[in-house]
């Protein structure tokens, strides 16, 4: 590491913010940035990749570590590549456009072995190989663009990289499917041709805030979401003509109000407009019912591996009960129930546990019942009718399983858990006090649900360890 010193700095030899620094990236941390490690410093750098010197600012130092911005390329590492999209790296969606895809799948694993070590202390646990994506492009069924004014009145697209006020107005976004960025862009016209006012976050007003687009992959339904400030029933109500002969896959339109500061398109009270507020997806056969608002894998495709890696993990012989918790709208337990005697459902949103039940009743699944409600307290509370479960599947939100889930899944004790991680750091927590309340974690699997991204899925099996 070389370095021009800084006429600030305060302790000789010490690297100081706004320093400039030659650095050799080493490695890949979880989250994207690249990892220099000289003079028993570590410099976390975005935009770079193993194997390649860069000059680097120093944003941020720490006691021992510092952040910086790159500045320039000195010479490229064997794994970097020309990033496909644009909008790289002012756009804050893809973190890893510049990474060769092999690499960062690799990179990914890694990590996930990396957190367990560190985090759970458990360093000796097999992860497998990752199930590389079905298409590192194009792969989203599910998009939600955000709004701000621009220099022809009107931006559409991403939030600029570490910015809350500012947008990167999108043509045409590599993660998207052809459908769905043609279904954004008639919406822009919509906006333009109508004159609706954009929200401008900074001065909180204007209108228009949020525009998503859900798309079933399987089944080429699309369901679009209109998010504005109180006020604009009348003007949504001009696009479902305009959308509607456009793109006759949209099933529906719906408007939600955010009166909030919050740049949130979640929780918000909504109204259909036109058509329904749901559309249909396939995965293993299976046809789900997914409400605006419902949570659902974004990567349909890779949602099939997915499932596939559940099965397998949980060593299905066709007479086991099956827990389905953090159950969503049933996908899962659905997906599963023609190879399980029966499945109980627990899900905390209640639109998204009345999904799961219509869900089953539609896909012909007999013996399947949700309880809705939160599953540490289900779990404590549940009726004495209920089976022992054989087998558990918790798929959580990414912080993880609470304390309190954890300790009622202990007391639950299913003789197998198989545990769906969408943050290899909480799945490192719960494994470790998993592991200490009784289980031994098999191994772990991840699956690249969200390429060109840093983040990781991963499928984990733990076992009861015997008395």
């Amino acid at each position: 590491m070389s370095c021009v010193p800084s006429p600030s700095a305060e302790q000789p030899g010490r690297p100081q913010p706004g320093d400039l620094l030659e650095l050799t990236i080493d490695d890949l941390a979880f989250g994207g940035q690249g990892v220099a490690r000289a003079d028993g410093f570590v410099v976390f750098c975005a935009d770079t990749a193993p194997g390649d010197r860069v000059r680097a600012r120093l944003r941020r130092v720490r006691r021992r570590f510092a952040e910086a911005e790159l500045e320039e390329l000195i010479a490229a590492g064997p794994d970097r590549v020309t990033p496909p999209c644009p909008y790289v790296p002012r756009c804050g969606g893809c973190r890893l456009q510049h990474l060769e895809y092999g690499a960062s799948i690799r990179a990914k694993r890694r990590q996930v072995g990396e957190h367990l070590a560190r985090i759970a202390r458990l360093d000796d646990v097999p992860v497998l190989e990752m199930d590389p994506a079905v298409e590192p492009f194009g792969y989203r069924n599910k998009m939600e663009y955000s709004v701000a004014p621009g220099g022809d009145g009107l931006t559409l697209g991403l939030h600029r990289r570490g910015r809350w006020d500012e947008v990167v107005d999108v043509s045409a976004c590599l993660l998207a499917t052809p459908l769905g960025n043609a279904v954004r862009e008639s919406v822009r016209r919509w906006a333009t041709a109508t004159g609706v006012e954009p929200y401008d976050q900074r001065e909180q007003r204007g209108l228009l805030r949020h525009v998503v687009v859900r798309e079933g992959v399987a089944t080429g339904q699309v369901l679009v979401t209109v998010v504005t400030a109180p006020g604009g029933e009348e003007a949504v109500r001009t696009l479902a003509e305009p959308l509607s002969a456009a793109h006759p896959e949209v099933v529906g339109l719906v408007h939600a109000v955010n009166d909030g500061v919050a740049e949130t398109t979640q929780g918000l009270p909504s109204r259909v407009v036109w058509g329904r507020d749901w559309l249909e997806e396939r995965v293993r056969g299976v046809t789900l019912r997914l409400s605006a608002g419902a949570f659902f894998q974004t990567n349909t495709r890779m949602t099939e591996r997915l499932y596939a890696r559940v099965e397998e993990a949980a060593g299905l012989t066709g007479g086991e009960t099956l827990y389905d918790l953090f159950a969503g709208v049933g996908s899962i337990g659905i997906a599963l129930a023609d190879r399980v005697r029966e499945v109980v459902a627990v899900e905390l949103v209640p639109e998204a546990a009345a999904d799961a039940e219509a869900n089953a009743r539609r896909n012909g699944v007999a013996r399947y019942r949700v309880l809705c409600g939160d599953v540490g307290r289900l779990l404590r509370e549940r009726p004495a009718d209920l089976p022992p479960p054989d087998v558990a599947v918790v798929d959580p939100p990414r912080g993880g399983l609470s304390g309190r889930a954890v300790r009622r899944l202990l007391k639950l004790a299913p003789p197998v858990l198989v545990y769906v991680s969408c943050h290899p750091a909480t799945l490192a927590d719960n494994a470790r006090r998993l592991v200490d309340g009784g289980y031994r974690l098999e191994w772990v699997r991840p699956v690249d649900m969200f390429p060109q991204t840093p983040h990781i899925e991963a499928v984990a099996r733990f076992t009861r360890r015997s008395a």
